[in-house]
Formats: structure tokens, sequence, C-alpha cells
């Protein structure tokens, strides 16, 4: 599967377009360990880890972030990924050390400058956004399905005020996720928002008390595992192409029926019988043997 998937128009790729390819400032740091990965159970977790920097993200950290995407992304026991950062930040986006010392060459391929942000993977994607989470660390939380953020958290565009542009998915992933306007809001003013604010625009799925943001996310996330899989990511790739691919309703709809008939024979009709025989009766969620769910590949 290529997982670098453009889900809005094909990249256009300009020769002549330079921009600054980074060394590093941070000392011995490029011996580190620059992002964190655990399984729990069926869950994945990444953890952005330069606290010192409240996590923002470099040259080495954007590449090891894209490593550990894809790691994940094709390991089959997985069914979700957390996003977050270590130290009580998720991420502060780009690191401006780094930016104000670079060397001029070549945008790269097959990433964003942020790592992983022009990637479509087909396991959901969840952020636990703690601190701040703004600039391109706001690009990042936009980049997963789901937001579950500490009253405490901040969000913004805070890279307005230096002239660093949105190129990791920030205007485009907003405006389908709040609406034109209020994208507009945060776009052009730099403005913070907080918790309440976001949950209220739809920003954010969870607001959750201060410190818990990591756990309540692994919590979501493991909660998707007892779900038919095959379902439940073609549902989720038909809803990107409908966002941001189709050209119009016929299109989607099409795009969607064709991505979805094949499930029919892999889980549906397992499932139809196993409601017949009486599982999930009264909206009931606490099915058993729900068949291709990782609760199964991780016992096999």
């Amino acid at each position: 599967m290529n997982h670098f998937v453009t889900i809005a128009r094909p990249f256009q790729r300009h020769s002549a377009l330079l921009i600054k390819r980074f060394t590093s400032t941070s000392g011995n740091e490029s011996n580190d360990v620059l992002v964190l990965k655990q399984k729990i159970g069926a869950v994945a977790t990444i953890g952005i880890n330069r606290p010192a920097k409240r996590n923002c993200v470099n040259y080495a950290t954007a590449d090891q972030l894209v490593q550990a995407f894809e790691e994940f992304d094709q390991d089959e026991s997985v069914c979700a990924i957390v996003l977050h950062g270590i130290g009580g930040n998720f991420c502060a986006g780009y690191d401006l050390q780094e930016l104000s010392t670079a060397d001029t060459s070549i945008l790269p391929d097959k990433r964003g400058p942020m790592g992983p942000s022009r990637m479509l993977t087909k396991k959901p994607l969840i952020a636990a956004v703690s601190g701040y989470a703004v600039a391109g660390g706001f690009e990042l939380a936009l980049l997963c399905d789901m937001r579950v953020m500490e009253d405490t958290a901040v969000m913004g565009v805070f890279c307005r005020r230096f002239g660093v542009p949105l190129i990791d998915g920030g205007t485009v992933r907003l405006p389908a996720l709040v609406g034109f306007s209020r994208a507009m809001d945060l776009i052009l003013t730099g403005r913070p928002i907080k918790a309440k604010e976001a949950l209220e625009w739809g920003l954010v799925n969870r607001v959750v008390s201060c410190g818990t943001a990591l756990g309540q996310a692994v919590n979501l996330a493991d909660s998707l595992k007892r779900f038919p899989q095959e379902c439940m990511q073609a549902d989720r790739r038909s809803a990107y192409y409908a966002t941001y691919s189709a050209t119009s309703l016929e299109e989607a709809l099409q795009y969607e029926f064709n991505n979805g008939v094949p499930i029919l024979e892999k889980e549906s009709i397992r499932g139809a019988r196993k409601f017949v025989e009486g599982a999930g009766h009264h909206g009931k969620f606490q099915l058993q043997e729900i068949p291709d769910s990782c609760d199964r590949k991780n016992s096999s």
C-alpha cells in the first residue's frame, strides 16, 4: 500500500521551488530517540520526544515520525494509532531554530516538513492533545481522525506571527473540519483556541482533564478493536474520499458503493447471522466473537 496518498488534488511538484534543508542545531540530539513507539494491546502509540523544545519537530524527528507511522500501519495486530507528545505538550510546530539556520535544498518528495502530514493511513488515528498543539503541531492534530484534548490545552496557527505558512495540510483539513468561516478566523488571526471552544466547533471530539489525554485516547482507540476491521476501514476510506477527493455527489456515492460491496461477503453476512442469533439486540455493543476484530488477530 502506498501510504503517501494525496487526499485533496494531486500534489504538483515544482522543480524550481527551493526551500530550506535542515541541519540539526541540537548538538548530540541526533543520537537520541526523537519518537517513542509503544504497543498497548491492539493500540499503537507514537510519542514526539523533544520535551525541552515543546516537541517542536525538526528534520530528523519528521523522518522518525514517518517511519513509526509506516511501521504501525503495516502491523496487522494494530487496530488504531494514538499520536501524542512527551512531557506535557503535543507539539509546538516546526523547530524555528533549525529553520533559521537552514541550507537551501529541494523539498523532500515523499513527506511534508512535519513528517506524516501527506499520509493517509488505513488505520484510524487519534491525537492526544496536551499543552500546546500549535503551528505545524496543530496540523499534525488535524491529520488525525479524532482529537482528545485536555481542558488546559491550546491550539492555534501561531506561525502566523513569523511568516511561516501552513504547508502540512492546515489549509486543507481545517476548513473541512469546522467550515470555511471558522477556519479563516483561526488561519488569518493566528489566535489561540482553547478546549471549550474547540469542542463547540467540532474541532475536537473529547475534552478531558489535564494529564489524562493519552490514557483517554488509548481507551478510545482500544474501543475500536471490537468492530469488524475491514468494514470500519472501508467506511473510513469512503468518508475521506467524499470529503477531499470526490468531484461530485454521484462520484462520492459510486466510490462508497464500490468500496463497500466487497465487505458484504467478507464480514457483513457473518455479522448479520450473529444478529439473527441474538447478538447486539437493543443496541448492545458488547458482542461476542466479532468477525475479524483485532482481538482475534492478537489472540491468534
